[in-house]
């Protein structure tokens, strides 16, 4: 519209059309990419989604793993509220190692940091409770989240995904960053209806209660090599 207005004050020009063709023109490179497949293509990365004082957005946790004595390191400018959640996802996933086949005693042996990329940026809040627990879980059982999901929620020591707030700004976000699953907690089931409908027909959401229900969605099937005594030769 700017572009636009000059024109014609100037009086170049008495009215404009503006087609696909002269967007590149007129705003310029693309400020932005979709980097979302590209980031969680390893294991220990989650997308999340947050919501901020703009609208919404999306949150990449990246965990991992170094010989250590047992320490929680958290970088990324985060606030006291996600500090805890760092926590509670680490205790709840060491509270059930045993079925993920993890050795509790090799968590003190080892330090895990957490880190929330963007560092200039002050983050704060539990609804990232959710994806710390996955990035966490893919990290140790070696499994990538998959590259077309993102999450909300807060999590508690008894493994329940409890309700958050700002649905409609950070389903939004998700859309618009190419996400075609987002995990929801249960008891936000309700305010799906505040969501436009244009996001709705593009997202398969999925409600869940418990942290099990969020692992079974959220991670990359398990790949195993084929046995030996799987193997077929034709002669």
């Amino acid at each position: 519209m700017r572009n636009a207005a000059m024109k014609i004050a100037s009086g170049a020009i008495a009215s404009v059309h503006i087609d696909a063709a002269q967007v590149r023109e007129i705003l310029g490179s693309a400020r932005y990419e979709n980097e979302v497949a590209m980031r969680v293509s390893v294991p220990g990365v989650a997308t999340g989604l947050a919501w901020t004082p703009v609208g919404g957005d999306i949150l990449f946790i990246e965990a991992a793993r170094t010989p250590g004595s047992g320490k929680l390191i958290l970088t990324g400018q985060l606030g006291d509220v996600m500090k805890e959640s760092a926590q509670a996802a680490l205790s709840l996933l060491k509270a059930n190692a045993g079925a993920f086949g993890l050795d509790p005693a090799s968590f003190e042996k080892s330090d895990i940091h957490i880190h929330v990329p963007a560092g200039a940026i002050p983050k704060d809040g539990p609804s990232a409770g959710v994806a710390m627990y996955t990035a966490l879980v893919s990290l140790l059982t070696r499994r990538t989240v998959r590259h077309d999901v993102a999450m909300t929620g807060e999590i508690s020591l008894r493994g329940l995904v409890l309700p958050i707030g700002g649905v409609k700004e950070k389903t939004v976000a998700a859309a618009r960053a190419g996400i075609g699953t987002v995990l929801l907690p249960a008891r936000n089931r309700r305010d799906l209806e505040d969501v436009p409908a244009s996001v709705r027909a593009s997202i398969e959401f999925h409600f869940v209660e418990r942290v099990e229900d969020l692992i079974r969605i959220a991670l990359a099937p398990q790949v195993t090599a084929p046995s030996a005594s799987a193997v077929t030769v034709d002669a």
